[in-house]
């Protein structure tokens, strides 16, 4: 008989009887890893978080901080997950266990205070601090706080450490300082560090998994065309990739579904290839997985990438789960649209490829139909030279959008020969601003054109009043969006 195992901290654990929605944090917190703590149940406050062995992208196996309030359990059958009781090496009989570098930092700078955030800061720590391609950050902030001349980078140390791999975790005595002195402390892992060593291996294989209980079921098929055979069988199943939506909905809306079918892990949607006319973006590859592959090379999706949620999100969250939602205050089909981004559909019955902007047909609905899966995301070539991607929120990281608008623009000679402009929040779907698109092609890229242009494009969409934002300022946002695109390129052009 079948039993889905997972490993946690170097111990096999079977995830029975746990319900299929039970999440990896109410398992280890069952079975007394109680670092692990609950403080939003949202994926917002990184109490929860833990390591699990993922394919790397520089080598074999990264570590990877997650929100173990979102993932079912059931998600890691067969996989490894290391809890921040796990970090620490036991001592010999009698002796007390041995800090982790992260742990010892953390706690000769002062950065626990009353400690219940602790655990999760310390597992986004350690992933960071894992991370094979960290080194010395040439414009970093000095580790005293102070900065060594005006181009210098406070968002990383002077040893590399990004500080976006802490940005989902939130510390309620805010105790940051102590916290940043730490990360940037941190050495590099010894030659005999174990989870350093394990990065050399290759993580565990996907599991095809059927896990039942209580009525209730969840499936990881093997291929491709197992997951669209299921989706055909069962119409009524709920797919799910990185969890951090669909985790949300168990958590705080109490929603169970009686088949949950996983396709993170399906080889056909987690590649990534660039070709003669297009890079195609496999749908269930995460958000870091994307960032670190292109490294750069789409800066409108660079640009993206800091701005939505957090490096804990990011590192579950899909371009396929982003898009599958439908909602119109997504993060990425503005940036989608402006890149004129096409979606690859496949069902049983072979694919097809569907132009984002004809994409989304209603509040949260789509030309998907029953039984398809976004496979990839394709973006054509060559890329319009200037790009860029504003979202307007309440807080600067890690959080939901009032309004967001990408920018995609040829510029010749003086003259905007395209444009192509993606916006999310001032409407059901998210959508292209047609009228401030003409409004630009043909004209020369002046004051004059970008304010008349601004004008018309705060009249784009139906926004509405709601506890984020009002309509005029939604629209008002707009228009000043495209007049910061213009004020840049001109210091650009001046400097």
């Amino acid at each position: 008989m079948y039993m889905a195992i997972i490993t946690v901290n170097g111990n096999e654990a079977p995830i029975s009887p746990a319900a299929p929605h039970t999440t990896v944090l109410d398992f280890l917190r069952e079975r007394g890893l109680t670092g692990t703590k609950e403080g939003c149940a949202e994926g917002e406050c990184g109490a929860c978080s833990v390591l699990v062995a993922r394919p790397g992208v520089n080598k074999p196996t990264d570590w990877v901080a997650v929100n173990a309030c979102l993932v079912p359990v059931a998600a890691l059958d067969g996989q490894e997950v290391i809890t921040s009781e796990g970090l620490a090496t036991a001592g010999a009989s009698g002796e007390p266990a041995e800090l982790h570098p992260v742990q010892e930092e953390m706690a000769v700078r002062g950065g626990s205070q009353c400690g219940y955030c602790t655990p999760g800061f310390i597992c986004s720590m350690a992933s960071e601090y894992y991370r094979p391609d960290r080194c010395a950050h040439p414009k970093a902030e000095a580790a005293d706080g102070t900065d060594p001349d005006s181009g210098s980078d406070s968002e990383h140390g002077p040893n590399g450490f990004d500080l976006h791999a802490l940005s989902g975790n939130l510390c309620r005595c805010t105790g940051y300082r102590p916290i940043r002195d730490a990360a940037f402390a941190v050495g590099t892992p010894a030659e005999n560090d174990p989870l350093a060593q394990r990065r050399e291996q290759s993580p565990p294989a996907p599991v095809a998994t059927e896990y039942t209980r209580d009525d209730s079921t969840f499936l990881r098929p093997a291929t491709l065309s197992d997951a669209l055979r299921l989706l055909r069988e069962r119409p009524d199943a709920v797919v799910v990739a990185g969890s951090t939506d669909w985790g949300v909905e168990v958590n705080i809306r109490s929603r169970r579904a009686g088949c949950v079918v996983a396709v993170d892990r399906l080889p056909e949607l987690r590649e990534l290839r660039v070709e003669s006319g297009h890079i195609e973006i496999g749908a269930a590859q995460t958000l870091t997985e994307i960032e670190r592959r292109l490294g750069g090379s789409v800066p409108l999706l660079a640009e993206l990438f800091p701005q939505f949620a957090s490096r804990l999100i990011r590192n579950s969250a899909t371009l396929g789960g982003n898009l599958g939602t439908g909602s119109p205050i997504g993060d990425s089909p503005p940036v989608l649209l402006a890149l004129e981004a096409s979606v690859v559909l496949a069902g049983v019955d072979g694919e097809r490829e569907v132009p984002l902007c004809d994409y989304f047909t209603g509040y949260r609905q789509s030309v998907r139909r029953p039984g398809e899966l976004i496979r990839a995301v394709r973006v054509p070539l060559p890329l319009s030279p200037v790009t860029a991607f504003h979202k307007i929120a309440k807080r600067r990281f890690d959080d939901i959008s009032s309004v967001a608008v990408a920018f995609a623009l040829d510029i010749e000679d003086g003259t905007v020969r395209k444009a192509r402009i993606g916006l999310g929040g001032v409407a059901a779907t998210p959508i292209r601003a047609l009228a401030a698109e003409a409004a630009l092609e043909g004209e020369p890229w002046t004051a004059a054109t970008a304010g008349a242009a601004a004008r018309v494009l705060r009249n784009e969409g139906t926004p509405m009043d709601d506890h984020r934002a009002s309509a005029g300022y939604r629209s008002a946002m707009l228009g000043q969006s495209l007049l910061k695109l213009y004020a840049r390129t001109t210091e650009a052009v001046s400097s």
